[in-house]
Order: C-alpha cells, then structure tokens, then sequence
C-alpha cells in the first residue's frame, strides 16, 4: 500500500501573507522553529515560499542593486532579494505544492530535484494551503512497525505464502523459490520499492536461468 502526505504531513500551515514585512517573517520563523513559510493570498493560496537562506542575503548580500551587466539572472534575483523588505519581494514564486493524495516517494523526489526542505500541502478542490509535508515527516516511513512494512511487503508479492519473510530494522530478508532468475530479480526490486524497505536480502532461489549473457565483444 503505497503511503501517502495525507499519512504524515504537519496539519499546521506555518504562512504569511504578501505584504507582511520582513522582521514579521523572521518573527513567525523563530516562533514555530521553521526554516521556510509559504507566503498566501487573501484566499490562502500559496503563491511563494520564503527559505531562511532568503532571509540571510540581507545580511550576506550587501549590494543593494545589480553592478555588473554580465551578471546571471540568479545573482541579480539575489540582489533584488537582499533589498526586499517584505514577503512578495523575498519569496520564490510559483510555490511548489504537493496534495494529500501525493505519494510519499514523489513527494521526497519532488524535494530531493528542487532541493526543497519543506512543502506546502493543498486542497485539491480550493487550492488552499491545509498543511506543510517536512524532510523529518517524509523519514518517519522508515519507522513503521515491523508488522506494518511485512503486510505491505506481502502485499507486493504474487504469492505471498510461499515466500518467507524476515525484517529486522528496515532490511528485509526474503527467501523462497520461483521459477525464472528474471522473476526473483522483479520480486527483489517491487520488495526495494515499498516506502520504509531500507535494504534487502535475497535468498530467493529461481530454478532456471532465462536471462541471455551476450558475450563480449559482439
């Protein structure tokens, strides 16, 4: 059963709207010990996200404007940024948002290709923002109980009883006999893609070899 953010996300929403200034930012950040808040419209829907890292060009980023016309987009944006004095000014926009049906696994992509450490979560109907999904939440699947991650192991497998299975901390050891090498290769890698599978170990033994060596050289 894949898991989804609804599983685990934050059901606060730590926001701020566009015209909020910029010590009230760094103020709502200290309060909930966040390192990012998702800046709203009056209607609550994301429409930018503020990183700590946004917030330290005012002190790192003493140029106040752009002095070089060879300069890339990003150091002039980084310019504009260490001058902004309120959320539109200082927010990456378009806001990058996952739903509650989202899966986890997406989700942590998702993060891992932006370099993103935290994500608004949206109503799919009003695209209001509901909660916030968080690196620390995306790790909690790899603390499921054993019992749990085992049922949804099972659950990969066409024939879940002829197969015995072992977790121990999030590695599983999984034995039994198939008929084809190439079945117990797409058994171990369906088993890897289980949310909070940390590793596996395979003793599943096939009885014959249908994968075609292709010599070298040819």
């Amino acid at each position: 059963m894949s898991i989804e953010v609804k599983d685990i996300m934050g059901q606060v929403a730590v926001a701020v709207r566009e015209n909020a200034a910029f010590t009230d930012i760094v103020t709502v950040m200290q309060r909930h010990g966040v390192g990012a808040v998702t800046v709203v419209d009056a209607d609550r829907r994301p429409v930018g996200v503020i990183s700590e890292g946004d917030l330290l060009l005012k002190e790192t980023d003493t140029v106040r404007h752009s002095m070089s016309s060879f300069e890339t987009r990003s150091q002039r944006r980084e310019h504009e940024k260490a001058a902004a004095v309120t959320a539109a000014q200082l927010m990456t926009s378009p806001a990058i948002t996952v739903t509650p049906g989202t899966s986890v696994r997406d989700a942590a992509r998702l993060m891992r290709a932006r370099r993103i450490k935290q994500l608004p979560v949206i109503d799919v109907v009003t695209g209001r923002v509901i909660g916030t999904l968080c690196r620390r939440d995306v790790l909690q699947v790899f603390t499921r109980p054993s019992a749990e991650l085992e049922a949804d192991v099972r659950a990969v497998l066409t024939d879940p009883e002829t197969f015995s299975i072992e977790i121990d901390k999030g590695v599983v050891t999984i034995s039994g006999s198939v008929p084809w090498r190439s079945e117990a290769i797409a058994l171990v890698e369906a088993v890897r893609a289980v949310e909070g599978v940390i590793d596996v170990v395979n003793e599943v033994v096939p009885e014959k070899d249908d994968l075609l060596i292709v010599p070298s050289g040819m």
